[in-house]
């Protein structure tokens, strides 16, 4: 914008300064010329009352002289009762153009080399007598060029003048705009202080005051949440001191002792969603540098939780690629939590004795965790991914999905849902390694599925073979 409107007063100056000094300029040339053929007439003029006295060739002579303009002057005497023509001072004029003069009985120029001449004829008794007076081009065009530097000038002049308070105005009218858009970037990267001088051109002024308005809002709006958050979480301490006190009494069989585990962790649970209610900052910031979990730790972890239950309903347990390290760059709660979300729905959903599997793959810049069941499969995965939407049956909220979609998108990856070679239902999780980075659309996004695709197929293979 700031460009733009100095282009424009630009090209506006440059047009208006040529439509002005092209013709001042042609007139300051004119007004030279006429000056200089004016004072050639008061010269020639000097002479006529000396040549309606005489014509003696001497006393003309003086009188030229005393002009003081005798090589620039020349008087032509025309021949007349026996007396031959007479030609005084240096004559430039071509006899034609003296012959036309005379004839006419009117004043002319012709041009001569070095500059112009003025004929002027003087008509007397024995013919008409003309005045030949010598302009050179250096009187012609005197102060001419003086006149058009500083037309020159007084042009560039403006024309700096009026880009450097377009300029002026263009940073006026930019900085406010670069504000706000920065604004809207803090804004979306967490920072909730971020606001906006309200400052600037009206309509960018209401811009600011609007984005001011907003920010408040979201604010308003995350606290309210939160504390909503730790509401519905610190409601769960009642039912959940409950619970422990009937795990205490149940004894030191296995089942017992995985009760006791499981609220334990569901306690465990409970505190962190409090504590993260009541944290100030989102937690919307990429994790830096050695930050993160091994996925591949994690996924052994789980899967021990998963798998006592698992042998309760006769469900044949599949894990693969969790037997080196994988670092990803996402909290170990997280991931817990996703995989958690992913489990229970499997045991959610479908019948006792389905199988289910669960593959890690680490590739140069990315980890896939696919986890695939035998169950039926999902009719329509999009609608499965809308958040809150759940799936209809008893006990789905449609949150769990999308706490795996926010993990995947949050290093600048995507969830994918699928067919598995079980036959059921295949969710692909693809966490980004490189970093966080928003989500990609375009070519960038279709070479991505287009690897993902293959790695799922190179999956479902080394499953079909094992």
């Amino acid at each position: 914008m700031r460009w733009a409107l100095v282009k424009v007063c630009l090209a506006v100056t440059a047009m208006v300064v040529v439509a002005f000094a092209v013709p001042l300029g042609l007139v300051i040339k004119e007004m030279a010329r006429d000056r200089a053929f004016s004072n050639a007439e008061r010269e020639a003029a000097v002479v006529v009352p000396a040549l309606s006295i005489t014509t003696d060739r001497e006393q003309v002579e003086r009188v030229v002289a005393s002009t003081g303009s005798d090589d620039g002057m020349a008087v032509h005497i025309p021949a007349g009762d026996g007396r031959p023509a007479v030609d005084l001072g240096r004559a430039r004029a071509a006899d034609t153009d003296i012959e036309a003069v005379r004839a006419l009985g009117r004043a002319s120029t012709a041009e001569v080399p070095g500059g112009s001449v003025l004929l002027q004829p003087v008509a007397l008794g024995l013919g008409t007598v003309v005045i030949e007076v010598y302009v050179p081009e250096s009187e012609v065009s005197n102060g001419v060029g003086t006149a058009w530097a500083v037309l020159a000038g007084v042009g560039v002049a403006l024309i700096v003048g009026s880009v450097a308070v377009a300029d002026r105005l263009g940073v006026r009218m930019v900085q406010p705009a670069q504000r706000l858009v920065e604004g809207a970037h803090e804004l979306g990267e967490g920072k909730l202080g971020a606001r906006v001088p309200e400052e600037g051109p009206t309509e960018l002024r209401l811009a600011a005051v609007a984005f001011n308005s907003m920010a408040d809002q979201v604010v308003q709006l995350l606290a309210n949440e939160r504390e909503l958050a730790a509401d519905l979480s610190h409601r769960l301490r009642t039912p959940l001191t409950v619970l422990r006190l009937n795990a205490a009494s149940l004894g030191d069989s296995p089942a017992a002792e995985q009760t006791r585990a499981a609220v334990a962790q569901l306690e465990r649970e409970v505190d962190t969603i409090i504590r993260t209610a009541r944290e100030a900052k989102p937690q919307t910031a990429a994790a830096g540098p050695g930050a993160g979990c091994d996925a591949a730790e994690v996924v052994r972890e789980r899967m021990a939780f998963w798998s006592a239950l698992a042998e309760d309903e006769g469900r044949k347990v599949r894990v693969a690629g969790v037997d080196r390290p994988v670092r990803i760059p996402v909290a170990r709660a997280d991931l817990a939590a996703a995989l958690d979300a992913l489990l229970g729905n499997v045991f959610r959903h479908t019948a006792e004795g389905t199988a289910f599997a669960v593959d890690v793959h680490n590739a140069e810049d990315a980890v896939i965790v696919l986890v695939s069941d035998a169950g039926p499969g999902i009719p329509d995965p999009e609608a499965a991914m809308a958040r809150g939407r759940g799936s209809g049956s008893a006990g789905s909220t449609g949150l769990g999905l999308d706490i795996v979609r926010r993990l995947a998108e949050s290093t600048g990856g995507d969830v994918r849902i699928g067919s598995s070679v079980l036959g059921g239902t295949e969710v692909r999780i693809w966490i980004q390694l490189s970093g966080h980075e928003p989500s990609r659309r375009g070519h960038r996004g279709a070479v991505r599925r287009r690897r993902a695709g293959r790695l799922g197929a190179a999956f479902r293979r080394s499953r079909s073979l094992s």
